[in-house]
């Protein structure tokens, strides 16, 4: 990453291995997160990517190894600690129907008030701080069954961003949202970086998760191949065998990032 190795990882994994429904998932993987990092998890399907992820959230059992957090292991975390340091946005919890985007948004407040609180006027500055960086404050008394799902998954965002963790996990964050409201989710999690936040996001379109990272990382059947700089990372033929295809840059005039184009490799 581009933190320094001698810094202390905020979060880390020690040689994790996860099954989910009794197949094991993930392989001994070994990684860490640092503070203020922008890091794209990427990987062809059905890789373990999501295991992942829920796994550095303290959300799924683990067959070998563990998770540190701030130094300690999950397990020495209570659930409301937890969640007040690390928020997980996934594209499959969008929330019941019923809920308007304002309260469920306002469900990201929980581990700071508790049960059976009503919100205080931090928290509701939180919510509507979210529902602003998101651009959905006009859905605020939107019900979610009556939204695109590109604004459920951005109401979803706002209630990640309204928890105020220190370390922000994404599984598929750009899913249901057109170009648009990509570039804003990405403008987004820069902000939320320059705060000082960790970002980890599971990431599709190789070429927008090199321009928006600075460190990448390659899961491929359940073992970690790869990681660095996305440039170092697209390059590499750990890169290539893992998605069977074969990259190649482009430096274009004018543009901040290179493009990148892939062509499928011959068997």
């Amino acid at each position: 990453m581009s933190t320094p190795a001698t810094a202390t990882p905020v979060l880390e994994a020690r040689a994790l291995s996860a099954a989910r429904g009794g197949r094991p998932v993930l392989h001994g993987v070994s990684f860490s997160l640092h503070a203020r990092a922008a890091c794209a998890l990427v990987g062809p399907n059905a890789t373990g990517k999501s295991t992942l992820v829920r796994a550095l959230a303290g959300l799924l059992p683990l067959t070998s190894g563990g998770v540190w957090l701030h130094g300690r292991p999950l397990s020495a975390w209570t659930r409301s600690a937890l969640a007040r340091i690390v928020a997980l946005v996934a594209t499959d919890e969008q929330g019941p129907a019923t809920l308007t985007v304002h309260d469920r948004v306002a469900l990201g407040r929980y581990p700071h008030r508790g049960p059976f609180r009503p919100l205080t006027g931090e928290d509701e500055q939180a919510v509507w701080r979210g529902l602003r960086h998101t651009g959905i404050e006009h859905l605020a008394q939107r019900r979610l069954g009556t939204l695109s799902a590109g604004e459920r998954q951005l109401a979803t965002l706002a209630r990640g961003l309204a928890q105020e963790p220190q370390i922000l996990l994404l599984d598929e964050p750009s899913a249901h949202l057109d170009v648009g409201h990509q570039l804003q989710l990405f403008r987004v999690l820069h902000e939320v970086r320059a705060r000082g936040v960790a970002v980890l996001a599971v990431v599709h379109d190789l070429g927008r998760a090199a321009a928006w990272a600075e460190h990448m990382a390659v899961l491929h059947e359940g073992r970690l191949v790869a990681e660095g700089p996305p440039d170092a990372v697209l390059a590499g033929e750990a890169c290539s065998r893992a998605f069977g295809v074969a990259v190649r840059r482009h430096a274009v005039a004018g543009l901040a990032h290179p493009l990148y184009s892939f062509e499928e490799v011959s068997s």
